[in-house]
């Protein structure tokens, strides 16, 4: 701007200068000295013009500057009243997501489901497969199909918060279905069915040592999170059945936790945990040397009178290490478990421990971000069985009276593909398969015993109404796919449909009596009878909150 003034006020003097020069035409000397100083003194007027000029310049270029910091500073002040605006609108619907009452703050979730299951054996199961008991070909019911529709699944909860101060943290959380099912219930007319405790638990965290206590009923430490070790964390397969696949290792119960955590980049966590056992007692359990006198007892006060529980008195020990290093997640961990029973040596009643637990990982990984996500899971050890979906047992008995841990390994394997925010498409495979524990009693007359014992007469399991089929399983496998599309998403929550379908497979280890899956006399080559499930679900799911 500057450069452009001064060059209008030199072609102006330039102009003035010859426009006076010119009006003297004859050049008479009589007039030079007069026109000489005539023109000095245009020739000062003008410089004095230029010198006003350029000190206008100079103040526009000021006030040009000034103007340009007053924009640059009122567009930050704008862009800083957008952000706090934008972040007062986010906690403020936050803050309405939340119930306010006594200085907490209480947050209400879960769906209502409505939901039908086809399976091509009948299991008499709700919404939760029973995957160990898929009927062999010599049940009747394994030649039936089952068809049910269910709301079971329906699920209400609330998580209570509140701030002792900035470093200190309280919560409590209520989680609650419906697939409880009491003496009373069944699905002939009203049927009855009562809620079940999913997960009940408080929890205390400490922003500035970076540690987290939780005691109650919750996942157990060993499930798989998709971030951390914190709670309301885990990572699921997003698929409809109540009992997952097989493969996924998981248990709800009560426990003590305390984990520490490193930045949120690094956790180590360990969990008391209820103990339970599940026991497989052999067809020829009577006849060994020596009998259990106590491993489990019929259910007492505050249990149902139907069921059982086993004979337990140390918990179950799990540690656990996580990373969340920038990509993915990544686990591992250790499970200690300790069995305990009954019986006489020598005429003398004694108790005694045998000890089992094993180790697991998992890892998630997002293949393409926000797009395609890879998760991993898998344990081994010896009487773990109760820790995945497929429920094999976790113990047998040797014929001296000992609980023997039944080897056991588990893996879960899936990818969930985030097509668009309204659609995912999944697909998941996991396997559980034990290894044999069979011992044979000779001095009591070549007794049969134990897990999967080739001896057991499996003569019977492809034959329909044949009794003769013990079918210990050896392995249970799944493939499974589905989606669910979320078709509303707004204001008021959301709303989405799922279809699932599975093909699951249920071998046996060999028995007598069956030869390349058909039956006749003893022999080398022994095959396995199988026992398959087709199954398909379909899910309405309303989350109001």
């Amino acid at each position: 701007m500057r450069s452009k003034l001064l060059a209008v006020a030199i072609a102006a003097g330039l102009g003035v200068t010859s426009f006076h020069v010119m009006a003297d035409p004859a050049g008479a000397s009589s007039k030079t000295s007069s026109t000489q100083s005539t023109q000095n003194a245009e020739i000062e007027a003008l410089k004095a013009q230029l010198q006003a000029l350029q000190a206008k310049v100079v103040e526009l270029e000021q006030r040009t500057d000034a103007q340009s910091d007053i924009n640059v500073s009122t567009g930050q002040a704008v862009e800083q009243v957008q952000k706090q605006v934008a972040s007062t609108d986010a906690t403020v619907k936050k803050s309405q997501d939340k119930l306010a009452y006594k200085g907490v703050s209480i947050t209400l979730g879960g769906f209502l489901a409505a939901e039908t299951i086809y399976r091509s054996a009948n299991e008499g199961a709700d919404i939760a497969s029973n995957y160990s008991a898929i009927p062999y070909k010599n049940v009747q019911t394994a030649h039936m199909n089952e068809f049910r529709m269910t709301a079971r699944q329906s699920r209400l909860s609330a998580l209570v918060q509140g701030d002792v101060d900035p470093n200190t943290h309280l919560a409590g959380y209520v989680e609650m279905d419906f697939l409880g099912g009491a003496q009373t219930a069944n699905s002939n007319e009203s049927n009855s069915f009562n809620p079940r405790m999913r997960n009940v638990y408080a929890t205390a965290d400490w922003d500035n040592s970076g540690l987290h206590l939780l005691a109650g009923q919750n996942w157990s430490l060993l499930t798989l999170n998709s971030k951390g070790i914190t709670p309301r964390g885990e990572q699921m397969p997003p698929q409809i059945d109540a009992q997952y696949i097989p493969g996924f290792t998981w248990a709800r119960q009560a426990q003590i936790r305390l984990v520490k955590d490193w930045g949120k980049e690094y956790w180590l966590g360990i969990s008391l945990e209820n103990p339970q056992t599940t026991f497989y007692a052999s067809p020829n359990q009577s006849k060994a040397p020596v009998q259990q006198t106590a491993y489990n007892m019929t259910a007492g006060s505050g249990f149902d009178s139907a069921n059982t529980l086993s004979l337990n008195h140390i918990p179950d020990v799990i540690v656990k290490f996580a990373a969340d290093p920038g990509y993915g997640h990544y686990e591992l961990f250790g499970l200690g478990r300790a069995f305990y029973n009954r019986y006489a040596v020598n005429g003398s009643f004694q108790n005694h421990n045998t000890y089992g637990g094993g180790w697991g990982l998992g890892v998630i990984l997002p293949l393409i971000d926000k797009t395609l996500d890879w998760q991993f899971s898998g344990m081994s050890g010896k009487g773990i069985g109760r820790y995945g979906s497929a429920q094999l047992s976790d113990v047998t008995f040797s014929p001296n009276g000992n609980i023997a841990p039944i080897k056991e390994n588990m893996m879960l394997t899936g990818l969930t593909w985030h097509t668009n925010p309204d659609l995912d498409i999944y697909l998941f495979g996991g396997r559980e398969a034990a290894s044999k524990k069979d011992f044979n009693a000779y001095n009591a007359g070549n007794v049969a015993l134990g897990y999967g014992n080739p001896a057991y007469n499996n003569s019977g399991c492809d034959i329909a109404g044949n009794s003769n089929c013990v079918g210990n399983a050896r392995e249970i496998w799944q493939g499974t796919a589905g989606f669910w599309w979320k078709f509303y998403q707004g204001k008021f929550g959301k709303m989405q449909f799922g279809a699932q379908y599975s093909y699951t497979q249920k071998e046996a280890f060999p028995g007598q009596g069956f030869i390349n899956g058909i039956s006749g006399p003893v022999a080398n080559g022994l095959a396995s009878p199988k026992a398959t499930e087709n199954m398909f679900f379909t899910s309405f799911r309303y989350y109001p909150f």
